[in-house]
This record gives structure tokens, sequence and C-alpha cells, in this order.
């Protein structure tokens, strides 16, 4: 079968052709390395570890696909899944605190959404993003999945092993957390040196 007639196939039939054709992994290869390599980038904020790691989420989808079976599961959530089990491993392996650059990105995606985003202040677009830093990384990690990846939450509930109830629920706590961080921030005195230069000193 030509790469013409793999382009026109479903996930779920590529899979089961992959089994013994590389040339239909190939394809399936093609589909997702993109969305799989800017996961792992905006997890880890390094190039050549997101490199590394997407290199190691493909070979170990190619060498386990045959033990994948769709069961409501999609083949991408699948892979998210692996990237997800790596970029733990690889934080845990370094014991270092997540750094996510998510500024352009979900700058990006609110413009898309909700055109009306974009005459709000780089200021109040800043303070958004410092406060989705401070979320817990499972949280920023909704986030990530819902605002960049812009999945469904059944994909993100597969991929952070939650039913789609939970993933639900989290996502109005983290909305809520979020905004009262923000308020709570408003709220506070400006620093000295700010008042001082308002009143002239």
């Amino acid at each position: 079968m030509g790469k013409k007639a793999y382009s026109e196939l479903e996930d779920s039939e590529l899979v089961i052709i992959a089994h013994g054709d590389s040339a239909a992994f190939g394809e399936l290869y093609e589909r997702y390395v993109k969305k799989i390599y800017s996961y792992i980038y905006y997890r880890t904020g390094n190039a050549h570890d997101a490199e590394d790691l997407t290199s190691r989420v493909f070979h170990r989808a190619l060498v386990h696909i045959e033990t994948y079976v769709e069961r409501g599961i999609p083949f991408s959530a699948w892979l998210y899944r692996i990237a997800h089990n790596l970029v733990a491993n690889w934080h845990r392996d370094r014991t270092r605190r997540k750094i996510i650059p998510l500024d352009e990105f979900i700058a990006a995606g609110l413009r898309a959404d909700a055109p009306e985003v974009a005459s709000e202040s780089e200021e109040e677009r800043q303070r958004l993003l410092e406060a989705v830093r401070r979320l817990p990384e499972e949280r920023q990690q909704l986030l990530l999945l819902k605002f960049v990846e812009k999945l469904s939450n059944a994909d993100v509930g597969a991929i952070m092993d939650r039913s789609e109830g939970a993933v639900k629920s989290l996502y109005h706590r983290t909305l809520l957390a979020l905004r009262e961080d923000l308020t709570a921030r408003q709220a506070e005195p400006a620093p000295r040196t700010e008042r001082g230069r308002r009143q002239g000193a």
C-alpha cells in the first residue's frame, strides 16, 4: 500500500497494519511527532531533551504497538501517556523544578479562542502566566493539554489516568484557584518603591 493510501486511513486501521509494516507506523509518526515534541518541550523547556524524549516515545510505541488495544483510548492519547511517563521520569531523575515556557503559547491560544482577550494589556497576560506557574505541576499539565494541545476532557483523562468527571472537577478547581490567586495579588499593596514614585518621593 502506498503512502498516499496510508494517509487516508484512520489511526486504528494504521495501528493494525503497523504490526508488520514500518511504513504504516511511519504515517502515524508523521501525524503526531510535532504534537508530541511540542508537548514535551513545553514540559521540559529544553529543546535537546525534548528531541531525545520524543524519539524515545516513538521507539517505545513501535516496540509495544502490538500490545496497544484501543478500548476507547485513541492512539494519540496513548502516545501522550507514554510521553507523560517519560517526562515524569525525566524530572525525577534530575530532581529539579519544572519550568514551562507557556507565555506565547497560552497567549496565542487565548487570542484564538477569545479575540476580546487580545485587547488586554501585556501586563495582565503576564500576571496570568505567573499565576499558572505557581500552580501544582498536575494543574499546569491540565491547562497545557486543554489550552495548548486543545484536547477533550476524555483524552486528557486518558493521558493523566483520571476519569472524565475527575478531569472536569480538577479543571474547575484549577480555574477557581487561578481566580483566587489573581484576585489576592491584585489586592496586595504596591511595593514601597512604586508608591514612593507615585507620590513623588
